[in-house]
């Protein structure tokens, strides 16, 4: 932790100097508060969805509708976690092919944002899916909340993105053992 106007402040774990709008495949983990278990439980190494796991399951097939420069892979609803690898396409590409369609012509290149679109990156997209398993939870008078950080990891090979795969597939299985050491994901997949 480091000083930021007298006040302490987490540091990012985001990687430096990388752009998260970039295209890549993204492997994420997106933890509720105090790693209490509003999504339903394990038994015998299979995940059974509550109502807040069922939608918090919804609204993560839906993030390609919201963001349609996104596709997913693998994925899971545990009981106080999502795991999930999310692929950023090239965006630019997609918006220049679109207005050259939608115009016929070549569009001007506009400036870059020093920070990324924030409306078009890893954050923007995670922030929409929290925001969209929250407002169910409060309409339905359903006690939740998300942890304010999460975990990626940017997927760099062929046999990371299978090891990832195999790790989320199997993470029921192993949800004993990840109730007693969830840190241990970060060095599963590698």
């Amino acid at each position: 932790m480091t000083l930021f106007n007298n006040k302490y402040r987490v540091e990012s774990t985001r990687l430096k100097r990388w752009d998260y709008s970039s295209p890549g495949a993204y492997f994420i983990t997106i933890v509720t508060k105090n790693r209490a278990c509003y999504f339903g439980n394990v038994e015998d190494g299979d995940m059974y969805l509550n109502e807040l796991g069922e939608i918090a399951k919804q609204c993560f097939k839906k993030i390609p509708k919201h963001f349609p420069f996104i596709s997913l892979d693998a994925f899971v609803i545990m009981p106080n976690h999502v795991h999930g690898i999310i692929i950023i396409d090239d965006v630019e590409a997609q918006n220049l092919a679109s207005l050259v369609k939608a115009q016929n012509l070549a569009p001007l290149p506009s400036p870059k944002n020093q920070f990324g679109p924030q409306s078009k990156n890893l954050a923007s997209i995670i922030r929409g899916y929290k925001i969209g398993v929250t407002n169910y939870a409060n309409k339905n008078n359903i006690p939740f909340q998300w942890q304010s950080l999460y975990y990626d990891h940017i997927i760099r090979n062929k046999k990371s993105l299978n090891n990832i795969r195999q790790y989320i597939v199997q993470n029921p299985v192993n949800w004993p053992i990840e109730t007693q050491n969830l840190a241990s994901l970060m060095t599963t997949y590698r």
